[in-house]
C-alpha cells in the first residue's frame, strides 16, 4: 500500500502562494490500479512526483510499503556525464538487480547502438527517453508510476513499449496519469479527480471520467 497522510504542498510564485495539494490523506491499495484525473495545473503530475520520492511535500507524509517506479520514461535522474551504460549499471546496482541482465536488456530494447556508451548530454530527446523507458521497466516494480507517456518513439518502438509494459500489468500495479481516457480505461480500474487542491475517489473509474468531463465541459 502507498499513503498519503495529510500531505500539503505549495509552490511560490511571484510573491503568491499557490496551493496544490491541500492536506491531502489517501491509500492506493495493493491489487488496485488508479487513475489520476484533473484539469491542466490541478496538481496531478506534483502528486506522481510526491508517490515517486522525487518531491517533497511541504508536510504530511509518504508512506509505502511496496516497490515503487520512478515516473514511466522519467529520465531526469540520469547523470548527463555518464554513459548511457554507465547510468544503467548504476541504477541497477542500486536497486540491487542483476547489472549484466538489466544492462543487456536495456541495451536491446532502447536501440540506440553504440550510443549507449556516449555520455548522455550528448543524445537527443528521443534517445534519452528510449533508455530511460527502457531501464524503467527492465526493473520489475510491484507498482509503475506513468504521467502521461505509456510510448515514445516510432509506432515500431511504440508497440514494444507496450507490450513489454502490458506483461509487467499483469503482475503490478499502476497509478497512471493520462489525458487519454481510454488508457485509463485499459489500465485502471480505481479513479482519482483532483480539484482545487482536494481529491474526489471513485471506486470506478469511468465514474472518475464522467467527472472530469462534466469539469472540461
Amino acid at each position: 500500500m502507498i499513503q498519503l497522510d495529510n500531505v500539503f504542498k505549495y509552490y511560490k510564485t511571484h510573491g503568491h502562494r499557490k496551493v496544490v495539494l491541500d492536506h491531502i490523506s489517501l491509500d492506493f491499495m495493493a491489487g488496485r490500479s488508479y487513475g489520476i484525473l484533473g484539469v491542466n495545473g490541478a496538481g496531478k503530475s506534483t502528486m506522481m512526483r510526491i508517490l515517486g520520492g522525487t518531491e517533497l511535500p511541504n508536510s504530511g507524509r509518504l508512506r509505502r510499503n511496496v516497490r515503487v517506479s520512478w515516473p514511466l520514461g522519467f529520465s531526469g535522474g540520469l547523470h548527463p556525464k555518464l554513459t548511457g551504460r554507465e547510468n544503467v549499471q548504476f541504477v541497477a546496482r542500486l536497486y540491487g538487480e542483476n547489472v549484466r541482465r538489466v544492462t543487456n536488456f536495456v541495451e536491446d530494447f532502447a536501440e540506440i547502438g553504440a550510443y549507449i556508451d556516449v555520455p548522455i548530454m550528448t543524445y537527443s530527446s528521443g534517445m534519452a527517453a528510449r533508455l530511460a523507458f527502457g531501464l524503467s521497466i527492465a526493473i520489475d516494480f510491484e507498482c509503475y508510476l506513468i504521467d502521461e507517456v505509456t510510448s515514445v518513439g516510432d509506432a515500431h518502438f511504440a508497440r514494444r513499449c507496450k507490450e513489454e509494459f502490458d506483461k509487467r500489468k499483469k503482475k503490478s500495479d499502476v497509478i497512471m496519469i493520462s489525458h487519454s481516457m481510454g488508457t485509463l480505461q485499459e489500465y485502471c480500474d480505481r479513479g482519482i479527480v483532483l480539484v482545487g487542491g482536494r481529491v474526489h475517489i471513485f471506486q470506478n473509474v469511468d465514474d472518475a471520467i464522467e467527472l472530469y468531463k462534466k469539469l472540461n465541459a
